[in-house]
């Protein structure tokens, strides 16, 4: 039965979230995962250029931007940039980002197998 007003003299139920396991009966790891945001957080004050399309027209005929800046924060919905050479900041929604260019190694998830 499904309860969908708060009734007193019924006991609520708790719910159990189900236990998660690989299929070799190892739990999962529970490092960072590689993620976009879980990047650029990695790559903090990395100079880069960082590439963004809107539905809406930023000027007529320009639904594109493009911001040479450095990382300064990264969350799970948006990521905050500085551009280069001015003390402007961005905070961007990352459904937005479309991508990232570096000159220089990214650093990234250490990628050695579980075992």
């Amino acid at each position: 039965m499904v309860q969908y007003y708060w009734n007193p003299a019924y006991p609520q139920q708790q719910m159990v979230p189900p236990q998660v396991t690989l299929p070799s009966g190892r739990p999962p790891a529970t490092g960072e995962q590689s993620y976009i945001e879980n990047i650029l957080r990695l790559n903090r004050g990395k100079p880069g250029v960082f590439h963004f399309s809107f539905e809406h027209a930023i000027e007529p005929g320009k639904n594109t931007l493009a911001v040479v800046g450095r990382v300064e924060a990264a969350g799970r919905d948006h990521v905050i940039l500085s551009e280069v050479g001015t003390n402007k900041r961005y905070l961007f929604p990352m459904i937005y980002f479309d991508y990232a260019e570096f000159n220089e190694e990214l650093n990234y998830f250490n990628q050695n197998p579980l075992g």
